[in-house]
């Protein structure tokens, strides 16, 4: 099988059940999606396999659930199933939690950024709030969209920061407050 199929050169994609042109809101927001999905990759590959053992076990799930939404979305056939449901949402909320209590505590915004795995994964999470605004516009303009992949992509950048924070706990660099943040956070 070649990589290339030409069917793309007019400016169409082929969905699942259809074809729309490249530029539609539903392709733009799997496609944010799929870059997501890129960048926590390129995170997995940041990250040592000892220390991070238990967010590399999160990140692969992450990848194989955005591969689900991408897929969820892509669907346009008259029946669906979709893949993804509302059980990986409650699995990112104990995470969240879990590494929400690990980190240092947090009163003001942070800067971007620490350690290189920390800082992809604050770009992953950058990403992750795009593709769910893309995906807010998209339910907007379509009824029949699965609405699981917003709530999903909400929590997700909510694990993504979760994460970053403690990457840097756990190698010893510090976060960076912003120098005119008040205090935001409060327990």
């Amino acid at each position: 099988m070649k990589l290339y199929t030409k069917t793309g050169d007019t400016g169409k994609t082929s969905l699942i059940g259809g074809r729309v042109d490249k530029d539609s809101l539903r392709v733009e927001t799997y496609g944010a999606i799929d870059e997501l999905n890129s960048f926590i990759g390129k995170a997995v590959s940041e990250l040592d396999q000892a220390l991070f053992k238990d967010i590399l076990t999160d990140l692969e799930t992450i990848q194989h659930e955005l591969f689900d939404a991408g897929g969820d979305l892509a669907n346009v056939m008259k029946e669906r199933h979709y893949k993804l449901t509302e059980q990986p949402i409650e699995v990112l909320e104990a995470r969240i939690d879990a590494l929400s209590d690990e980190a240092p505590p947090l009163q003001r915004f942070i800067l971007p950024g620490g350690a290189p795995a920390a800082a992809t994964l604050h770009i992953a999470r950058t990403v992750a709030r795009r593709a769910e605004r893309e995906m807010v516009t998209l339910m907007k303009e379509v009824e029949d969209v699965p609405k699981v992949v917003q709530k999903y992509l909400n929590r997700l950048s909510d694990y993504l920061f979760a994460a970053a924070r403690v990457v840097n706990a756990r190698l010893n660099v510090a976060d960076v407050e912003y120098i005119r943040s008040g205090n935001v956070f409060k327990k």
